[in-house]
């Protein structure tokens, strides 16, 4: 260890906070605040990266997408393919000091599987999931789970996050307050200054994997003492910390800065990654008239995604039209049954919302600025709306306010809504295990505006347990093509939403999110 590295260690061991000068702080703006601390609990995309600070999973996605083993040492199969064994790594603890055990995943795997959609895949498989000793478990299914490693790493959605047994027992509606982990930041949580800053320490305790990184996956070296991320919602702000090397990471520039940061001196906009961002406009099925699949495929005829991804991303550079559930240039991408809607027709559009029983009732439509593409996305759409006759309310809220109002169930005029505009990485939406918006699962445990279909579910259940990769392509085609008759949600196209770094930062890696471990500050 270092003389620097050994100062350090014993600062933070006596709660001395030590000098910036004594210390490489790297500083970031993220997208949104960061509200909710439990990234089993929501699927909010600021609570994963926050997740993913501070807890591991037992597999990780690399750049590929392709899991590898993180938390797990080794791992085998039986022959019929229904008994997993795997044994953890060596110098797996948590932050207080006590060692990761199997009881800690068993609780934290359960908590998850009863939460997520690529959990509740794997839970409605599995038949026992049982401890050996303290580094060994099996999980025993039911039937064949070939996505198994694929699940356990996942990066989307509620991710499979290893909690201490106290906090996973938690109920998985309920999120958890405390942040006690085994990955390779800390959070600090008294210099926590909800809507301001979020601050996380190098954890001098961690052991990281040996192999080089590589997406999420392989060796999480920490090359930084401190992250601090800085909630600033003026976009003009931000640019000026940049340019005066007070900001070292603007995690999404905004798309009408872009043009004035590139030129600035010293900085880099660059792609956190290939596959970018899936458009997405979400309709509530359980209330009138989205309800309805014919008022759905009704907002399919209203959108111009060439429009609406102008707006929302700006030069054509940074995004293309796409009428894939299954993001375009994936393995299991196809465009088939988009064709008809693929240029406007309001009067369609017009005739299937009359069909659907609409009689011009308030369309509750909730957006947010903070995110300023996600706005304009919103505006472009609701105008698009009414020029088809729909009476549209188009409510403007912080983001924060906008994701706690996702879940509710209640009726529009009672605190609900009846659509949002939002986001996914092409990392979650190009796999149909993934993809949540494709869940229209009929239980109410699939995402935010709950669409149900039958037939879906069971192309779904087919791809899922699908033994090689041409049956999976074969049936993601035929899912496509039911998708864009039911409309679970309407895509608006994939962007790839920029990024802005100080050309001194130097290991950002591609990953499903921005990720802070293999930065340095040169």
């Amino acid at each position: 260890m270092t003389l620097r590295s050994t100062l350090l260690a014993a600062g933070l061991a006596a709660g001395i906070a030590l000098p910036a000068s004594a210390q490489s702080v790297l500083r970031v703006v993220p997208h949104a605040d960061l509200r909710t601390l439990d990234p089993v609990a929501v699927s909010v995309v600021i609570t994963r990266m926050h997740g993913l600070m501070i807890y591991e999973t037992l597999f990780a996605w690399d750049q590929s997408l392709t899991p590898q083993p993180q938390m797990v040492d080794t791992w085998s199969v039986s022959d019929d393919q229904l008994t997993w064994r795997f044994t953890l790594r060596d110098g797996l603890a948590f932050h207080d000091g006590k060692p990761v055990t199997t009881r800690d995943v068993a609780a934290s795997l359960r908590r998850w599987m009863s939460r997520d959609t690529v959990g509740s895949r794997l839970g409605d498989a599995l038949a026992s999931l049982d401890i050996v000793d303290d580094k060994t478990f099996t999980m025993v299914l039911k039937r064949p789970f070939g996505l198994m490693t694929y699940a356990l790493g996942s990066a989307v959605g509620q991710i499979p996050a290893i909690m201490r047994e106290e906090d996973a027992r938690t109920d998985a509606g309920t999120p958890i307050s405390t942040t006690v982990g085994s990955g390779p930041f800390r959070f600090v949580r008294e210099q926590w200054m909800a809507g301001q800053r979020v601050v996380y320490e190098k954890n001098l305790d961690y052991r990281p994997r040996s192999e080089p990184p590589s997406g999420l996956a392989g060796g999480r070296v920490v090359k930084v003492d401190r992250v601090e991320w800085r909630n600033i919602p003026d976009a003009s702000t931000v640019a000026a910390a940049m340019q005066a090397g007070e900001i070292d990471i603007w995690e999404q520039v905004a798309t009408d800065l872009v043009p004035v940061v590139s030129r600035q001196r010293g900085t880099v906009v660059d792609r956190l990654n290939t596959l970018g961002t899936q458009g997405m406009l979400r309709p509530n099925s359980l209330h009138a008239p989205f309800n309805d699949p014919r008022a759905r495929l009704a907002l399919a005829y209203v959108v111009n995604q060439a429009d609406a991804m102008a707006a929302g991303f700006g030069d054509e550079r940074w995004w293309k039209r796409c009428g894939a559930f299954f993001v375009c240039g994936t393995a299991y991408a196809s465009e088939a049954g988009s064709d008809a809607y693929a240029t406007p027709n309001i009067e369609r559009a017009r005739s299937l919302m009359a069909e659907a029983g609409y009689r011009g009732e308030r369309l509750v439509f909730v957006t947010t600025n903070d995110i300023p593409w996600i706005g304009r996305m919103a505006e472009v759409v609701a105008a698009g709306m009414r020029q088809a006759g729909m009476n549209v309310d188009l409510q403007y809220n912080d983001w924060g306010t906008v994701i706690t109002r996702q879940p509710r169930k209640d009726p529009p005029d009672q605190g609900g809504y009846n659509l949002f505009v939002t986001g996914a990485s092409g990392a979650t939406m190009f796999h149909p295990l993934t993809n949540i918006g494709t869940n229209m699962s009929c239980d109410g445990r699939n995402w935010a505006g709950w669409p149900c279909d039958e037939e879906a579910e069971k192309l779904r259940a087919a791809f899922i347990d699908a033994t090689n990769d041409a049956d999976r392509k074969r049936i993601a085609e035929q899912l496509q093509r039911r998708l864009a008759e039911m409309q679970p949600y309407i895509v608006l196209g994939q962007a790839d939403v920029p990024y802005a770094r100080r050309a001194n930062i130097e290991g950002v890696l591609a990953a499903p999110v921005m990720v802070f471990w293999n930065v340095e500050k040169k």
